[in-house]
């Protein structure tokens, strides 16, 4: 399945930081940190991987990318109380915020995967509009970076993390769809 947003094998990634590394208790971080992270959740992932194909198919996302953005968001479900993260204000697998968006589906259905999808390939979009110069991976890393935060905080490629969540938000995700990938997704 062709992915129109880039291939995500070829976006350049610290991985996770200490901040983020530290909710498994991991004495790495990095890349490394991250493909541990993508691991702990694979055995909750695999529930959701036919929705994951489903909805890749559908809107020509990566397949691993949804899974990691699922492993970040809410460690795959597992992270969740009925349904709700982020103080109350996340909803689903991948995170929907009810103060931006108005939550569809279930939190753990094709169509919550499928409108939150929507919400990244809508940001990707905007990203490559603010930065026409940046080549198609730029932009699909600077989108992942504004599912977290909005395209108003990726200013720059360098820094597009800072002010994300634990500082390295679309590094974690790319390094976690990169070990995705290698499993199957």
């Amino acid at each position: 399945m062709a992915c129109i947003y880039g291939d995500i094998m070829k976006i350049d990634t610290t991985g996770a930081s200490d901040v983020t590394a530290k909710q498994d208790q991991l004495k790495v971080k990095g890349v490394e940190a991250s493909k541990k992270l993508a691991e702990h959740d694979l055995t909750h992932m695999e529930k959701y991987k036919s929705i994951i194909t489903e909805v890749s198919r559908a809107k020509q996302m990566d397949p691993a990318v949804i899974a990691a953005i699922i492993s970040r968001e809410s460690r795959a479900g597992a992270a969740l109380k009925d349904g709700w993260g982020d103080h109350g204000n996340g909803f689903g697998l991948m995170q929907v915020d009810k103060r931006y968006h108005t939550p569809v589906g279930a939190w753990d259905s094709k169509e919550h995967v499928t409108q939150a999808t929507e919400i990244l390939t809508g940001f990707i979009q905007e990203i490559k509009k603010k930065f026409p110069q940046w080549t198609q991976e730029q932009c699909f890393k600077g989108g992942i970076s504004a599912y977290n935060t909005g395209p108003k905080n990726v200013r720059t490629y360098e820094r597009m993390d800072v002010g994300t969540t634990g500082g390295d938000y679309s590094n974690d995700v790319v390094a976690r769809a990169q070990w995705y990938k290698s499993k199957g997704y």
